[in-house]
């Protein structure tokens, strides 16, 4: 299977006038085409800062991470973030809001509008369209955020807690319509998550990152049917086992 992401070694060294910190080491893993990997780690061990250099936001100190053979630093435009809001504009409707990412990488033409405003109507959204953000529900929001994110068509989604801001109930019907959507436009993508559940539910893989200086402990390739949905596989008695796997050696890390 194709590798689109490789990180090989990376390390990153914050310097501040009373020394340096170490916050990444030695880190290497790879996501190939079409697979849904999942990060977990203790509180703190710099989860988002992976995915921040991983966007090409933080330079590695050291290492090279590539998309599709590029240097990061060259693939500019080509990764998708989704964050744990939505960050919707409230002044643009939500047609205005999924345009937004052609227009800053001006790329705004009919093929790409119509691709856009064709994935609102394929994920339920088309009569929202001329809608505010405030006009919709947190979890649409997080649609169309989703929706926004997938307009420029990027070769990776990098996804930072993104259900992290809602309540329970619709946190899982959210995480269940992302996935859809994900695997329905057959998206690589790299979840950040402190949720072990949510991590287990969704992930094709699941790396365990260690205390900081963050470097990968273990790698799980999770055993459901690639395409069970987030709520199936909860209902799988495996799903207890694989819970149970991640908090025991996410616990043995943190007590290290």
């Amino acid at each position: 299977m194709k590798e689109i992401l490789t990180l090989d070694k990376v390390g990153l060294i914050y310097h501040s006038p009373v020394g340096e910190t170490q916050a990444v080491k030695n880190m290497s893993f790879s996501v190939a085409e079409g697979e849904f990997v999942a990060m977990i780690g203790p509180s703190g061990c710099g989860k988002s800062t992976v995915l921040n250099m991983i966007a090409g936001l933080i330079k590695p100190s050291e290492g090279k991470i590539k998309l599709n053979g590029e240097e990061v630093s060259s693939a500019a435009g080509k990764f998708g973030y989704m964050l744990q809001r939505d960050e919707l504009f409230p002044w643009r409707t939500i047609r205005k809001n999924v345009t937004l990412p052609l227009e800053i990488k001006r790329i705004k033409n009919k093929e790409n509008e119509d691709y856009a405003f064709g994935l609102l109507k394929k994920y339920g959204l088309k009569e929202f369209a001329d809608h505010y953000p405030d006009q919709l529900s947190g979890g649409m929001r997080q649609r169309v955020a989703l929706i926004r994110t997938l307009a420029a068509k990027p070769d990776l989604l990098l996804l930072d807690e993104p259900f992290s801001a809602l309540d329970y109930q619709t946190r899982l019907s959210v995480c269940e319509d992302v996935f859809r959507i994900i695997r329905e436009e057959n998206k690589t993508s790299v979840l950040v998550t402190h949720d072990i559940s949510e991590a287990v539910s969704v992930a094709d893989r699941v790396i365990l990152l260690s205390s900081r200086p963050a470097a990968v402990r273990k790698e799980y390739t999770v055993d459901f049917d690639k395409d069970l949905s987030p709520l199936k596989r909860r209902e799988d008695p495996r799903f207890r086992d694989w819970f149970e796997l991640l908090w025991r050696d996410l616990n043995d890390e943190n007590e290290r």
